[in-house]
C-alpha cells in the first residue's frame, strides 16, 4: 500500500467515519463471540472430563471419534444457520415480517428433513464407522454403540443451530449467548459430571452431548417461537426498526467508502 502507486490511490488513510457506528457492531459482535466460544469450549471441557475416568486411553478415543463426527455433521446445519440468518435480518430490515417468519418456517423443514436423513445414515453405519479410525475392536465396538446416540444428537444439534441462526439474524445475540450459557454450564457440564463420575458410565461420556443440547434446543426454540409470535403482531415497528438500524450501517459504508476514494 505504501509503495504501490495503486495502493496511494485507493488508500488516503484513517478516518472516524469509519467509527460512526462501532458501537452498533461491538454490541452485537461481542455477544456472537461470546455465544460461540461457551459452545466450543463446553465441548473441550467434556474432553478434559474424559481423561479423568478409569481408561482415559479408551475413553478420550471414543470421545475423540464422536467430537470429529459431529462436527464433521455441523458443518450442513451451519451452513443452514449462515444462510437464514442473512436471509431474516434483510427481510425484517425490509419490513418484511411474515416473509422473516415464512423464511424460519421453511429453514425448519430444510433441518428436519436433513436431521432425519443424518439419522439414517449414521445408524446404518454404525459397526463399521469406527474402523476408519482404528483397527482395534474394543474401540469399534464402543463406537457402535454410541453412532445412535450421536446420531439423536446431531438431529437436535441441528434443530438448534438453525433456531440459534434466526434468532442471530433477529439481533438476539445477547439472548443467544445467555441460552448457551444455561445449556452447557448450568445443565450440560453438571450432566457430564454425573454421567461419567457418580452414575459411573464411562464411556458413554459422549451422551452428555444430547443433554446438552436437549436444553439448549429448549430454551432456543421457546425463546424463538414467542420471537415470531410476537413479529406477527409488531411486524411493521420491527421492520421499521431493523430498516432505521441498516439504514444507519449502508451511510456508514457510504462515508467509509468516500474517504477511501
Amino acid at each position: 500500500v505504501k509503495f504501490s502507486e495503486t495502493g496511494r490511490r485507493s488508500w488516503h488513510g484513517w478516518s472516524r467515519a469509519v467509527l460512526k457506528d462501532v458501537n452498533l457492531f461491538l454490541s452485537l459482535a461481542i455477544p456472537s463471540t461470546f455465544m460461540t466460544c461457551l459452545e466450543y469450549w463446553a465441548f473441550e471441557m467434556v474432553v478434559l472430563l474424559a481423561g479423568f475416568l478409569p481408561n482415559p486411553k479408551l475413553e478420550t478415543s471414543i470421545l475423540s471419534i464422536s467430537l470429529n463426527t459431529m462436527w464433521m455433521v455441523y458443518t450442513i446445519p451451519s451452513g443452514l444457520s449462515s444462510a437464514i440468518s442473512i436471509r431474516v435480518s434483510n427481510e425484517l430490515g425490509a419490513g418484511n415480517s411474515q416473509a422473516a417468519r415464512l423464511s424460519v418456517l421453511i429453514s425448519g423443514i430444510m433441518c428436519l428433513a436433513e436431521g432425519l436423513l443424518v439419522v439414517i445414515i449414521t445408524v446404518s453405519v454404525r459397526d463399521v464407522w469406527g474402523y476408519l479410525y482404528s483397527n482395534e475392536e474394543e474401540i469399534v465396538k464402543y463406537v457402535s454403540i454410541m453412532m445412535p446416540i450421536l446420531a439423536t444428537s446431531n438431529f437436535m444439534d441441528g434443530i438448534q443451530c438453525t433456531l440459534s441462526g434466526a434468532a442471530r439474524g433477529c439481533g438476539w445475540q445477547k439472548v443467544c449467548s445467555f441460552i448457551n450459557l444455561c445449556a452447557y454450564y448450568a445443565f450440560g457440564i453438571p450432566s457430564a459430571v454425573i454421567f461419567a463420575f457418580v452414575l459411573k458410565i464411562g464411556g458413554k461420556v459422549s451422551c452428555t452431548v444430547c443433554f446438552m443440547q436437549f436444553w439448549e434446543d429448549t430454551l432456543c426454540g421457546f425463546c424463538l417461537n414467542s420471537s415470531m409470535s410476537l413479529l406477527s403482531v409488531a411486524g411493521a415497528l420491527a421492520g421499521n426498526h431493523m430498516c432505521h438500524g441498516s439504514a444507519n450501517n449502508s451511510s456508514a459504508c457510504d462515508d467509509a467508502s468516500y474517504q477511501l476514494g
